[in-house]
Formats: C-alpha cells, structure tokens, sequence
C-alpha cells in the first residue's frame, strides 16, 4: 500500500474512532453497546495486572535516582512532551541533573537501552525522543524496558529520570505521577478501550500525585496551554517569524501526532486558511508526501518536522514551535512536589 493510500486510510480511521469515542449519535451509541463485552474484557486484564503488581506476583524494578512519570490514560496525544521540556528546563534550574526515558515508539533501534543525540535518525529512535534530545540539555535514553534506560541514566551520573509517557508501565517503580488531561476532548464517552479512549478506568486519576488539564485558562487549577515561540523554516530554523505572517494565507498543514485536530484548530485561530493532511501518529515521511505541495506553503508540527528534514527541501516548508505554558497552580503543585522528592532524596 502507498504512503498516500495509507495516509488516507488512516484520516478516515482517525475519524471514525473520534466518532465513535467522542460523538453523540444514536448509530455511535449503537457501536458501543456492540463493543461492551470487549471493552470488559480490557478493563479486567487491565485491574488483574494492577493487581499482580501490589501483591508482588509481578514485579517492579526500583531505581537508583527519581523518577518521575508524565502520561496520561486516554489514546491519543494530551501534550505530554511539551510538558517533559517544561520539567526537565525547571529541573535544570533547580539543580537536578535530569535525564529523559522514551519507549522510542516508532523507532528500530537493534541496541536498547539506545542514547539519543540531536542528529540520530527518526526512523532509529523514533519522533519523540529525537525532537526531546533536540529541545532539551540532558540525555535523553530509548528502551521499551523503561527500568532499563533509567539505569542507564543513572550511570550517566543522572540523579532523577522523567519519563515521557509510561504511566501503564508499572514494572518502574516511580516517585511521582504526573497526568495530563486534554481539557476539551477529556475523556470522550467513558469508556475503556474498544469502546472508548480510556488505556485505564477513570479511578486511575486518584492514584496520581498530580492532574495538569491541557486547554484550561484557570490560573487557580493545575493546568497548561501550549504558546507558539515562532515559525522555522524547515531547511534553515535560523529563519523564523510568528505565525500571524500567515493570517489569509492558504496552507497546507500536515500533522502525524495523536491529536491532530488541535493543531489545525491553533492554525485557523490565528487566520490561516488550513488544508488538513492527516497522517498515522510517529509516521515516518517520504518525499513524495509533501512533493505535490512543494511550491505552496506547508506548515507541521515540529514533532513532524524532525522526521521532514531530510527529505523536505524546500523553502515554503516551516514548522511550528511552541513551549508549555504552566498556570500558577501547576507551577505551585510541581514545586511541592519536587520539594518533597529533595527532602527525601
């Protein structure tokens, strides 16, 4: 099947499971009473693995240095990365010596646990890890055995690992469990996987030390918002400028994240006129992706962007950069928390 096919079968994909999970039509509902006996079969392998865990039968791995989990429990993307570049920057700050544990999904990597730099390739360490090795001044460490890579953290003389998604990987032993929340798709109808978004019940919330709703304004609750820093060009990211210079112009807007509404949405609200391109979550792109458009202006994310370099060479090709914005609360409940973990450590 060709990349294009794929992409296209996965839009309608991506639609149909947002329909299903988060629409409110009689046929949806319908689609959800067919997928209930799966839906418990899922929730009572999900509560006997929790179960095997604090009984011991399974057992989890301690580590050497804290460690500090940032996931959430739904399918689809709530703005956990940018949050691990806010972490580990205010980590920095505080004196921490912080280091960076991936799973590396979509990554190849034959050597695990694998260190990541700022030039390894995509397709090896996968999109994430990659653009976090790039954003953040720490090692940054891939292995689907999460106990492993923070080990290996630790003799890189690290003595605290943040880890980047993870929450269901109770075999790691953590200090401290950050959750985030997409503020507007929240949880969809309930319900755990097949018939809804939720990897976990919604009790799992209470167990984690701290909830940071992505989306909020409420400078009283714990929540963030992601702000753009700038627009790069793709083949030169020292040329950059805001992304109002492309209010009334019509773009095409490629995005392979979990949650690529979001991202159109933040590109028409600042006036551009958007042509969506909606590709598999971690897809790795060909040229021939983006040479149709190649004389028009194409924007990404720049989780995208760090798999389009090498392949996209044109200067109508730019990426968006943003940052997290903490709100006071969610800076206050980290400090504490953070606090506590020196005291103890």
């Amino acid at each position: 099947m060709t990349s294009r096919w794929t992409a296209l079968l996965w839009k309608y994909v991506i639609r149909i499971a947002d329909e299903v999970w988060y629409g409110d039509r009689p046929v949806v509902h319908a689609i959800v009473v067919f997928l209930l006996p799966l839906e418990w079969l899922f929730r009572g392998v999900v509560r006997l693995r929790r179960l095997a865990y604090r009984r011991g039968w399974l057992q989890r791995r301690t580590a050497n240095l804290a460690v500090v989990v940032v996931g959430n429990i739904t399918i689809g993307g709530s703005g956990k990365s940018p949050l691990v570049i806010w972490l580990v920057d205010d980590l920095i700050r505080r004196g921490w010596r912080p280091g960076i544990v991936s799973r590396g999904y979509g990554g190849n990597a034959h050597q695990r646990p694998l260190f990541v730099s700022s030039q390894s390739s995509p397709a090896e360490v996968g999109d994430e890890p990659l653009l976090l090795a790039r954003r953040c001044h720490c090692p940054v460490v891939v292995d689907p055995n999460r106990a492993a890579a923070v080990a290996a953290l630790h003799e890189r003389n690290c003595n605290i690992a943040v880890s980047d998604d993870g929450l269901q990987h109770y075999g790691l032993e953590r200090d401290l469990e950050i959750v985030v929340v997409d503020a507007k798709r929240r949880f969809g109808n309930g319900h755990c996987l097949p018939a809804g978004p939720l990897r976990e019940p919604l009790d799992r919330l209470s167990e984690a030390d701290l909830v940071i709703e992505h989306g909020e304004a409420d400078d009283s609750e714990p929540s963030m918002q992601l702000a753009i820093t700038a627009v790069r060009r793709l083949n030169d990211p020292g040329v950059c400028c805001a992304l109002r210079d492309f209010a009334g112009i019509t773009v095409h807007a490629v995005a392979g994240i979990g949650n690529p509404q979001r991202f159109f949405e933040q590109l028409r609200r600042h006036g551009l006129t958007v042509i969506e391109h909606i590709f598999p979550d971690h897809y790795l792109y060909r040229e021939d992706d983006l040479a149709k458009y190649a004389r028009e202006t194409i924007l990404m994310t720049e989780k995208d962007a760090v798999k389009c370099g090498a392949i996209a060479h044109w200067p109508q090709v730019w990426y968006v950069e943003v940052r997290a914005q903490l709100s006071n609360a969610a800076v206050t409940a980290l400090s504490d928390r953070l606090a506590l973990l020196e005291r103890d450590g």
